[in-house]
């Protein structure tokens, strides 16, 4: 089923014409470059379409965890240099600075953006916790939440302080949050307003729940995800069947059965790093 993109008022894709320069490609010329344009650029749900899921998804596996090299996360802007506020900046270095200043002009201080880490799409959001932790918990005023974690069928795992006890660094660093850009779903790349929706609206509110904006959304199935709501959870190594657990941010709605993981950063001067600890978290999709 092709999914109406008219229906989540999708941004454009520049340059998308009947030329073929940038229709979607046969899955056997799909390389790395080219599904990273496409992902980010909420084509997935083209591609998911005429595909299938499972040849989507098999598309997408990762090829590999962070290991060793660069660990400074870099602006993915492919395809929305016109649009997203960090357009200009396409694989250059994150800095925080930049998101404390484009969070100013939201009306919840929050701000967002799409990454590379690693060759790994990832998604890094600036939440205004130290700022507003100490208040009374009201909408447009967005903290992380630490809360307790359920399992796709309804099972308490834990609590998010379960796990930040053990590691503090899970905890975000310096009011920034990167999660695993991947959707538990079927794998496709969750975004940071992609799309103008009641789930993406530049408004806040506590819970963890649908209601609100500020949410990270799939365009393929419209899972949804609040990078506000850190919890405990569980899912399966895709290659082995085993299950983990892990820390991340909370499936708001959709399909998605659980929440995405986090990865933990460091800010080095204003750099944004990554920190590859916890790798295992993201073999959902391996």
């Amino acid at each position: 089923m092709v999914m109406n993109m008219s229906r989540f008022n999708l941004r454009p894709l520049p340059g998308e014409g009947s030329d073929g320069s940038d229709s979607p490609v046969d899955e056997r010329h799909l390389n790395r470059r080219q599904f990273l344009r496409y992902g980010f650029n909420a084509a997935g749900g083209v591609l998911a379409a005429s595909l299938g899921a499972l040849g989507f998804a098999s598309l997408i596996m990762p090829t590999g965890g962070g290991g060793s090299g660069d660990l400074a996360v870099k602006y993915w802007a492919k395809g929305r240099e016109d649009e997203a506020w960090y357009g200009a900046m396409h694989l250059e270095t994150m800095q925080k600075s930049h998101f404390v200043e484009q969070a100013a002009k939201s009306k919840t201080g929050m701000s967002g953006a799409q990454g590379v880490w690693n060759g790994l799409p990832v998604n890094i959001t600036f939440v205004p916790n130290s700022k507003n932790a100490g208040s009374a918990i009201v909408s447009n005023k967005p903290r992380f939440q630490l809360m307790d974690g359920y399992d796709v069928g309804g099972k308490y795992v834990g609590h998010f302080e379960d796990m930040q006890e053990k590691d503090p660094r899970l905890f975000p660093s310096e009011d920034i949050i990167m999660v695993f850009s991947r959707c538990t779903h079927l794998c496709c790349i969750p975004g940071w307003q992609l799309v103008e929706n009641t789930f993406t609206a530049d408004n806040w509110t506590s819970g963890g729940t649908d209601d609100g904006g500020s949410k990270m959304f799939c365009i393929c199935h419209s899972s949804r995800f609040d990078p506000t709501a850190l919890e405990m959870n569980k899912n399966r190594n895709r290659s082995n069947g085993t299950m983990f657990t892990y820390a991340g941010i909370r499936r708001a709605g959709g399909p998605a059965p659980v929440g995405l993981p986090i990865i933990p950063v460091a800010i080095n001067g204003d750099t944004i790093e990554g920190i590859t600890d916890y790798l295992d978290w993201l073999t959902y999709c391996d």
